[in-house]
């Protein structure tokens, strides 16, 4: 089935909501309360332990998986394929001859390895030599074929386009580029299932955040958080995008008004070190009254460590919301009702 290649983002959050209720694996995620920097209280969405994966991507790859087998299905059947029906033998039949490529930092190709697996499909996952061999095991235990591609994640990202050109297998990234945007949107419409998990919470306790810091690589978090917080949440807080200072790509072209490369050496929030964004997740930002918030490799360090002292065991990436609310906290005015959102994006592993 061919797609449009559009800059649009109207997710069909519904569905994906669907979608993962029909997973024996899905939990809705802890939204903890912390105490924060200073004498303030934080609200902390924990995705470490998202449906085994240790991340937030377990939204995103597994559900567009399963969209691009339901296509394949539903172009050979004419049925159009229900969750329920995704592990049955005959479906697995036909996407036992689906591959998946895609490049990864860790996170996101866990995600394709996975909902690959699931399906009973294979995967092929490009890594840059820096990515740890932790990860690249991680991968292998999911059934992936594992590639080492380049000395960067931009390399890797390269070479998977290539490897999808040249052997026929379904490329899904998470980022888009000019002709390439329509299965990204549904990876960024599987982590629109988070906003919504956190509505629902929030309707319950009436104790809405004041400010949502979203962290971002090439951004599709951080666009479909800001997404669905400006289309359904009934409280409207200030969102703030945080990304490393060696590679803002989202605040550059907010700057420029234009999607911007922004180059900088190797960052240490290495889930965030994503030096191109993806041309829609910044169109959406922009329509999303976001301001921009980057942070030092130490800054970094200095927030996975402080949020894994209370209780969260995470990185510098996943912690990198943290990191942007302690880094602004002087500018907040006392007694201000000062209510944090931040998202632990991932687990240690």
């Amino acid at each position: 089935m061919k797609h449009p290649d559009t800059l649009d983002f109207e997710p069909d959050f519904m569905r994906a909501a669907a979608f993962f209720r029909s997973q024996k694996n899905y939990a809705v995620s802890p939204l903890r309360r912390l105490q924060g920097p200073g004498a303030y209280s934080v609200w902390a969405k924990d995705e470490t332990d998202r449906m085994g994966l240790g991340a937030f991507k377990a939204l995103g790859a597994p559900y567009a998986v399963a969209r691009l087998v339901g296509d394949a299905w539903f172009e050979k059947t004419g049925e159009i394929l229900t969750p329920a029906r995704l592990t049955d033998a005959d479906v697995r039949e036909v996407a036992k001859t689906q591959t998946f490529v895609c490049a990864s930092a860790g996170n996101h190709g866990l995600g394709v390895a996975a909902g690959a697996r699931l399906v009973g499909a294979k995967s092929r996952i490009h890594l840059a030599r820096t990515v740890p061999v932790g990860f690249a095991d991680r991968l292998r235990a999911q059934g992936a074929e594992v590639v080492r591609s380049g000395d960067v994640y931009d390399d890797s990202v390269a070479a998977a386009i290539v490897d999808a050109d040249q052997s026929g297998a379904t490329l899904l990234a998470d980022g888009t580029w000019p002709g390439y945007t329509e299965i990204p949107k549904w990876v960024m419409e599987g982590y629109c299932v988070i906003a919504e998990e956190l509505r629902v919470a929030f309707e319950a306790n009436g104790q809405w955040p004041t400010h949502v810091y979203l962290q971002a690589g090439v951004g599709g978090l951080a666009a479909a958080m800001a997404h669905m917080i400006r289309l359904n949440w009934s409280v409207q807080p200030k969102l703030i995008v945080v990304e490393p200072e060696a590679a803002a790509c989202l605040k550059a072209s907010h700057e420029a008004g234009v999607a911007t490369r922004s180059d900088g050496p190797d960052s240490n929030m290495g889930r965030l070190d994503c030096k191109e964004p993806s041309i829609v997740a910044w169109q959406a930002l922009e329509r999303c009254n976001v301001t921009y918030e980057t942070l030092t490799e130490e800054d970094g360090m200095a927030a996975a460590e402080a949020v894994t002292k209370l209780g969260i065991a995470t990185t510098p990436s996943g912690a990198a919301g943290f990191g942007a609310l302690c880094k602004q906290l002087p500018q907040v005015a006392a007694g201000s009702g000062f209510l944090p959102l931040v998202i632990i994006s991932e687990g240690p592993a």
